[in-house]
């Protein structure tokens, strides 16, 4: 089974250098990934140009307009870039462990997408990551000084994801895209992410919801697929509100397809 691991990014290239890095020290990697890039400077465009003959598999980068936060739209057009059936989605400030790519095929499943968790890193430890310019010579793991929240979640292990894992298969709570991962197929059927929501929101909730409606189910990845998440100010969440209502409207509707999606974009 052939991956493609998209990683969403806006303005910030030294997370998504040690967020590169971290790539490649994975025991499996990736066979394609795509920077779906939501509007950066060319300092990003710069820092990928540079690190692309570090690895092996095509890089690609897509990038869309700075019209203000418009995640759900850049990962569209990353997933309608993408050439391969399953996808992994991370978020430009997740550090991986070795293991990640690896863990998530394991737990891929026809019928499921995937959700996982975040241990978060306090500034000072996140910090030094970025400074670093290279991966870790000592890999992240339940003891590093700095992590903040999340820290037994760092415990990788296959008897506990089995056992402790949840058994949500129809809930959305607690989902965020920062880890996921789904059939490229089953986005395609339910026309993606809803680029309605605009600004901060629980969008990922929502194409989670759509999932679900069309029959998939949810699988929680818990000591499994580990990823630590770089401390950063949080994003405006004015449209809260607004993002939140879209949310509500497919859970009463139990609607398949939004709007506006991947129907933007041409699809392979």
């Amino acid at each position: 089974m052939k991956t493609t691991l998209i990683i969403t990014t806006y303005n910030w290239p030294a997370a998504l250098k040690t967020v590169l890095l971290s790539i490649l020290t994975q025991q499996h990697l990736p066979d394609e990934i795509i920077i779906a890039d939501d509007g950066s400077n060319e300092e990003t465009a710069i820092l990928i140009a540079l690190l692309r003959p570090q690895f092996t598999m095509p890089i690609i980068h897509s990038w869309q307009e700075d019209n203000g936060f418009r995640l759900s739209r850049s990962r569209n057009k990353a997933i309608a870039l993408a050439s391969h059936d399953y996808i992994i989605l991370i978020d430009g400030d997740m550090v991986l462990d070795k293991h990640f790519i690896a863990d998530h095929l394991e737990v891929a499943q026809p019928g499921y997408f995937v959700t996982g968790k975040r241990i978060k890193l306090g500034h000072p430890l996140s910090e030094q990551l970025l400074q670093a310019g290279k991966p870790a010579s000592k890999p992240l793991s339940f003891f590093s000084l700095g992590i903040t929240r999340g820290r037994e979640l760092a415990i990788r292990c296959l008897w506990l994801h089995k056992k402790l894992s949840m058994k949500s298969p129809y809930s959305v709570t607690g989902i965020h895209a920062c880890n996921m991962a789904f059939w490229r197929q089953d986005a395609i059927d339910i026309n993606g992410f809803n680029a309605e929501f605009e600004g901060w929101g629980p969008e990922d909730q929502e194409f989670a919801q759509r999932l679900i409606n069309l029959g998939r189910r949810r699988k929680t990845v818990k000591f499994y697929a580990v990823a630590y998440h770089l401390a950063h100010q949080e994003n405006c969440r004015k449209n809260l509100s607004r993002n939140e209502k879209l949310l509500k409207q497919i859970q009463m509707s139990k609607s398949i397809h939004c709007a506006l999606g991947l129907n933007e974009f041409a699809q392979k």
